[in-house]
């Protein structure tokens, strides 16, 4: 299987596999049946999740019904636990980039949130944008998910700057990367062109560098405030394994002060 999956991702389009996954979720989701793991995201259990990775494979970290992946589903905890998105009665305006299916249709069908979603492929985007040049107005939006895409950006830079022009004042922003928490430094190398060493040396093909902690610091000089949010140290260990959660994982909380 899990020769299988990597065979897949790496040669199949992403925006083709988004449509194709809409017809096989519902029969993974019987297939795999049980109660080991469970989805915090909807609460379905299963007896395994499937594997996932597009160099080195992860086992167990592909939800069968939402295919949430690790960072979704500590992100929803997060969301869930520790903040008011999804019980404020304040209206508020959402910018979700690259919007993952884990999401998509729970936060579409949210009252409490205009939802616009933006990609330059994505099927799922309203809005077909560049993030480097984006067609908003400066301080829109309350809350901006980013999340696993500045680092496909060869200009992280003038993305950053365009998240912070058109995030509010007081707003918040979620801005997950794939990150080496033991690189003091972002990595990068353009010379190297081939695909199956890209992803060997990036853990995808299609990324152009890997974030160290210096990251947070980078964020922090677009005009950021930055939480980094260490969550499975506030979970359970039987949950984080429940959940099948990445141990240390840090999510970047970045609020535009007022």
């Amino acid at each position: 299987m899990k020769k299988l999956f990597k065979l897949i991702l790496n040669t199949i389009p992403r925006p083709i596999l988004i449509r194709l996954s809409y017809v096989a979720r519902p029969i993974l989701a019987v297939l795999l049946k049980g109660d080991k793991f469970t989805d915090p995201i909807d609460g379905k259990s299963f007896r395994m999740f499937l594997p996932y990775g597009y160099g080195t494979q992860r086992n167990n970290v592909l939800s069968p019904s939402t295919l949430s992946l690790e960072r979704h589903r500590l992100l929803w905890l997060y969301l869930q636990n520790e903040t008011d998105f999804f019980t404020s009665n304040a209206k508020k305006k959402v910018l979700h980039f690259a919007p993952e299916q884990a999401f998509y249709k729970l936060f579409r069908n949210q009252k409490n949130i205009e939802y616009t979603t933006t990609d330059l492929l994505s099927p799922l985007a309203d809005v077909k944008a560049d993030i480097c040049n984006l067609p908003f107005e400066d301080n829109e939006y309350d809350i901006i998910f980013c999340n696993h895409v500045l680092e496909h950006i060869p200009d992280d830079t003038k993305a950053m700057q365009e998240l912070f022009r058109v995030l509010k004042p007081g707003g918040m922003a979620i801005l997950q990367i794939p990150q080496d928490l033991s690189r003091t430094t972002t990595y990068s190398d353009n010379s190297i062109l081939d695909q199956k060493e890209r992803a060997k040396i990036f853990g995808q093909y299609d990324h152009v560098r890997i974030y160290g902690i210096d990251y947070f610091e980078k964020l922090r000089s677009i005009g950021f405030t930055v939480i980094e949010e260490d969550y499975t140290a506030k979970i359970t260990p039987e949950l984080v394994k429940k959940y099948c959660l990445a141990n240390g994982e840090i999510i970047p909380v970045c609020f535009k002060k007022k």
